[in-house]
């Protein structure tokens, strides 16, 4: 994701330059300060998302293999929607006691 990002970055700047370019040369100055207030409110946006990212605590390798085998565990008795699909044999009903 990172890399993707920096790989668009000078896209993007070239994209803001003529979006700002074409508000300030066609449109009033109202639409000039709305678009940059909303280019301040994405940015804000996107430094606090980085920074709340980069605070979370990463996740032991451990805690993820344990919470995939326990996932794993409640999901392998689930029963069964369609029993008699092709490729799967009916179960043997228990005996009756004589």
């Amino acid at each position: 994701m990172i890399r993707t990002w920096v790989a668009m970055r000078p896209a993007a700047v070239l994209l803001v330059l003529l979006l700002e370019l074409a508000v300030l040369d066609a449109g009033s100055l109202s639409a000039a300060v709305a678009f940059a207030a909303t280019a301040a409110a994405g940015s804000a946006l996107a430094a606090c998302a980085l920074i709340a990212a980069r605070c979370a605590p990463a996740v032991p390798r451990t805690r993820v293999r344990t919470a995939i085998r326990d996932r794993e565990q409640r999901t392998a008795f689930l029963p069964q929607r369609d029993p008699d699909a092709s490729g799967r044999t009916r179960p043997e009903r228990p005996d009756t006691p004589s």
